[in-house]
């Protein structure tokens, strides 16, 4: 039974990890501290033979006999690493180190996923792999972009130093069943403000966009990057093309969610990027991947799960994201 550690494996992404690993026959260590997972995400893996859930911040170290290690662990929502920025930057670098350090100590390969957002405020467009960027180190979105940056430095410097097996991936926009109603992003926003009855916030005038992938299919390339040659190291991006406005998005659920929306406008952040599409030309030839769930198909999935839920089940990590209640006060 192949052993897998997944960091973060309460959040969104990583509960559907533990999901997929479990049916292929790993055995998972689900390691988290719940600070923007939740138990209701893994509740249904309570008793599931070979499931471990363990409550540890991956800040400290850790230590454990697997064969795998899945670094999912850190706050994803702007709303929640700015509450913590100090800690943001810290989780990404310390994370990484410490995972990397048992990957060296045990022989075991990590996959760590890092994010679109180590490309900033793109002036290439869409986003290769081999751009480097454009982020500003000392803005309000720093403490992730810069952060998952150094992870990225610290997944390569071992790989040269060590030997240790590595795969990195840098994830585009991600939606789907579990987000959580509060983590600030703006699926997560537009589906719980339409199944609320609330105005749905827009930041600038609207026509800044993103490419939105479907978790199932992340999930599928997640597997499929562990599973490549020891030579293949990537960054790869993974994510869907297919770019939207956020005017285009709210109108997508707000149809399918049966309402008629208003809209609440508000100024656009500082270093919100105005475009983020992935070019996935390295993924489907390294990978033989590409997304295959649709925005049409997808939202849909996504407010069924929504209004499936308690959403007070569901307590915002941060206050800078508050709940219905809590704005109206």
């Amino acid at each position: 039974m192949p052993r897998s550690l997944v960091t973060g494996g309460a959040g969104f992404l990583g509960s559907h990890l533990c999901d997929s690993l479990l049916a292929s026959g790993h055995s998972v260590v689900c390691l988290d501290n719940l600070f923007t997972g939740t138990r209701q995400n893994i509740r249904h893996l309570d008793g599931t033979r070979g499931f471990t859930f363990v409550h540890h911040d991956v800040i400290h170290p850790f230590d454990f006999d697997v064969d795998y290690i899945w670094n999912m662990a850190c706050p994803a929502a702007p709303g929640h690493y700015r509450y913590e920025p100090v800690k943001t930057t810290m989780t990404s670098a310390l994370g990484a180190l410490h995972c990397l350090e048992l990957a060296k100590q045990s022989g075991a390969r990590l996959l760590h996923a890092s994010t679109s957002e180590v490309y900033g405020d793109p002036e290439v467009h869409p986003q290769p792999e081999s751009y480097r960027g454009n982020v500003n180190p000392i803005g309000p979105r720093a403490c992730y972009d810069e952060g998952k940056r150094v992870a990225e430095t610290l997944c390569f410097d071992f790989r040269r130093l060590h030997g240790t097996s590595i795969k990195v991936a840098r994830i585009f926009n991600t939606y789907g069943p579990r987000m959580h109603p509060y983590d600030g992003r703006v699926v997560s926003n537009f589906i719980r403000q339409a199944v609320t009855g609330e105005a749905m916030t827009i930041f600038g005038d609207g026509t800044q966009t993103r490419s939105f992938c479907y978790v199932g299919d992340l999930i599928d390339a997640f597997r499929l990057l562990m599973d490549t040659p020891e030579g293949f190291t990537g960054p790869v991006n993974l994510g869907n093309p297919h770019e939207f406005t956020m005017n285009e998005l709210a109108e997508v659920v707000a149809r399918h969610a049966g309402v008629q929306a208003t809209v609440d406008r508000r100024p656009l952040p500082m270093d919100d990027p105005l475009q983020r599409q992935p070019d996935i030309t390295l993924a489907k030839k390294a990978l033989g991947w590409e997304p295959v769930v649709g925005l049409e198909e997808g939202i849909p999935r996504t407010i069924e799960w929504f209004r499936s839920v308690r959403l007070e089940d569901y307590p915002p990590p941060s206050p800078n994201v508050m709940q219905p209640e809590a704005q109206k006060r």
